[in-house]
Formats: C-alpha cells, structure tokens, sequence
C-alpha cells in the first residue's frame, strides 16, 4: 500500500493521509496486519472509531437523545440533566466529564472517581478503561496510567490500535470478511455497523 491507495481505501485528504500513512504502515507491520484483506478492515475500523482519522480522543458531547447509545447506564433524568439541550452550545468538559465519570465508572478497572473521564477513549481504536490502558501502555512500553494522553501523539494513537487488534484476535474477523462480528469485538456493540460495512467495501475496492 502507497500513500495514495491509503488516502483512497481510508477515504481521507491527503493532509489526514500524510499525517497517518507511516504510522498505520508501522503499526500494521508490527501487529500481524499482514494482508490485504487484514489492512483494508483495520483501516475502515479505524476510520470509524477516530470519525475519519480526524479524532484521538473521544467526545462526550451529547445531545439527550445521543445519550441514549448508552443505555441503562443513564437514566432518563440523566440524560435530560447532562444532555445537550436543542439550541445549546457544546457541553462543557465538567459535563462531558460528569457523563464519562458514570458511564464508565465501577468497570474495568475504573474504580476511583474521575477514572470514567481519566481513562475515556483515545487513540485511533479509542482504547478505554483503566485496565486496556494498563494492558495497552504495558505492550507499547509507555506508562499510560499516569499520563493517558501519550495516547494522543500520532504514534501511539495508531501503535495502540495495533495492539488492540493483536490482542483481541481481529485477523479472524477480517479473514472471513464477517464485518460484524469484528465491530462487536472493537465495539462491543454494532454502533456504526452501516458506516464500517461502507469503509469496508470501499478500502477492499483499493486494496484487495
């Protein structure tokens, strides 16, 4: 893959492709990224997670009925009470903060209060929790406990998608083409299944 074919399987400018190619080509080297097929289905999941290559870390600001992706997590008084209202500005970190703090919070490893803002998604892959921190700065040999934005550097935010694909088996996904099954791995879910079968075909299309 050159960096052309990056920008067209990754749908991309070629500002966003010259920003990232090096470091998805390194991290996909040093992940087992190794086919066509592999490469393609990393790049869409990617381009989902990181909303095109252009987000490392995640936002919270949500509309009430945004909030809803969360599910029982919140309750509908919550909801109403840290939602963005119809008309309001973007909500300010304290509440983005507030909304992080209970969603996440009590869950893998997130034991302490602040931990769900602390430990919320960054990266390209978005890692999230204390313990995928814990487990991801572990692999990378940086210390992500004590300083979670190392995740935002361009490197590490595409060295730590790598190692979230290695350690949780996505090549087997990908081999057998079962974009599902793969977003309920990185996702948990199938939030933005329409949009990764989308990125997916169109980065097959390029590379495969």
């Amino acid at each position: 893959m050159n960096k052309q074919q990056f920008a067209k399987a990754a749908g991309i400018s070629g500002a966003l492709a010259e920003k990232w190619f090096d470091h998805i080509t390194a991290a996909a080297k040093e992940f087992g990224i190794d086919t066509p097929t592999r490469l393609a289905h990393f790049i869409a999941q990617v381009g989902t997670e990181s909303n095109g290559f252009r987000a490392v870390s995640e936002s919270l600001n949500y509309s009430i009925a945004g909030l809803a992706i969360f599910g029982s997590r919140l309750t509908a008084a919550q909801r109403e009470q840290f939602g963005r209202k119809a008309g309001e500005p973007p909500l300010s970190l304290a509440r983005q903060a507030a909304i992080a703090n209970i969603v996440y919070g009590g869950r893998y490893g997130n034991n302490l209060n602040g931990d769900g803002w602390k430990y919320r998604g960054r990266g390209l892959k978005q890692v999230t929790f204390r313990d995928n921190y814990a487990a991801c700065g572990k692999a990378l040999g940086i210390d992500l406990l004590k300083n979670p934005d190392l995740l935002l550097t361009d490197e590490n935010a595409a060295r730590s998608a790598g190692w979230f694909w290695k350690s949780n088996n996505c090549n087997q996904f990908a081999d057998t083409g079962d974009v599902t099954g793969l977003t309920k791995r990185i996702n948990g879910g199938t939030n933005g299944l329409n949009d990764r079968k989308t990125r997916t075909k169109l980065a097959e299309s390029v590379l495969c």
